[in-house]
């Protein structure tokens, strides 16, 4: 899956590996989140770090109420993914949000990115928080951690809320992905990206490597098969920008083999449902955040049909 910042109009045009090294990244601490009520996202709540598969991997908690973990984006935060949408969700849900390994204040660890490896991390920290059947809410790279999840993991997921998500390569626009290979650090010098990734990362010097690992995530990326797809129970909320990285036809794939396409008024609402947003690419998506949220808190509370 591509991060966030793929359909930048400066992104740029030749391939380069940027010759990134990992150097010694497990052994420092990560920081230590500030004391009270406040959290590095921005919004109040609690914070904190769970010991999962080697990591130490940071979350947030706020609100109460049904509980609804976010799966940020690739290359971005807690912050940078949901700053705009976590304190609208947190007014009626209890939100986890956590950091996937090398994001934020999660370190890194001599393994790549999988998104196999990121479901299981994730399972095992809300499993160390003790929440069970949670709506799941991913976007963009979080999107396929959540498929991954519902399928590795279905006893953890009761709803899903996929924001940009793509089950196979040619899900996304011809050239996405390629062009993923050729960002270098530099491409995102100033960025929010880069600037939240700084003042949170345990070692800030390892941005170079977090971008290695992104790129062969993405460039790795083979997907699930459809029957595999297809077999997930959880009712999903499918999202996409009608000018997204992922194809809107796509999208509409993805939703047939959810249960959805067909003749609601005939054979009844499916418990899946699809929305797509005009006027919105990949960065704007999750900045529509009222617009989304109530999106989101229909379908969450929506009553889940016995399928015939």
């Amino acid at each position: 899956m591509v991060g966030a910042f793929a359909d930048r109009e400066d992104k740029p045009g030749v391939a380069g590996t940027g010759g990134a090294t990992m150097t010694n990244s497990t052994t420092t601490e990560p920081p230590t989140p500030p004391p009270g009520p406040g959290t590095p996202s921005g919004a109040a709540g609690t914070s904190g770090y769970v010991p999962v598969n080697g990591l130490r991997m940071y979350y947030e908690v706020h609100g109460e109420g049904r509980p609804l973990a976010l799966l940020h984006g690739a290359l971005t935060t807690i912050g940078t993914s949901f700053g705009a949408i976590l304190p609208l969700l947190a007014s009626n849900h209890r939100v986890v949000a956590v950091e996937q390994q090398a994001h934020g204040h999660t370190g890194d660890i001599e393994r790549p990115l999988t998104y196999e490896q990121l479901a299981d991390d994730t399972a095992a920290a809300l499993r160390h928080l003790s929440v069970r059947d949670a709506d799941i809410l991913g976007f963009s790279m979080g999107s396929g951690v959540a498929v991954c999840l519902a399928i590795r993991h279905p006893e953890l997921a009761r709803k899903l809320v996929l924001a940009t998500p793509a089950y196979d390569r040619d899900g996304f626009h011809p050239g996405v992905i390629e062009d993923m290979a050729a960002l270098q650090p530099e491409h995102l010098a100033g960025s929010a990206f880069e600037a939240d990734y700084l003042r949170t990362a345990p070692r800030p010097q390892d941005w170079p490597v977090l971008i290695e690992r992104v790129k062969r995530l993405n460039l790795e990326f083979v997907g699930w098969p459809e029957e595999a797809v297809a077999a997930i129970k959880a009712p999903a909320l499918i999202i996409v920008g009608d000018s997204d990285v992922v194809r809107p036809e796509h999208a509409l794939s993805m939703f047939r083999l959810l249960g959805g396409g067909v003749a609601g008024d005939v054979a009844g609402l499916p418990n899946s449902q699809l929305a797509v947003l005009p006027g919105t690419g990949n960065l704007a998506l999750m900045e529509r955040a009222e617009w989304l949220t109530s999106m989101v808190e229909a379908f969450l509370e929506a009553p889940v049909r016995v399928q015939a």
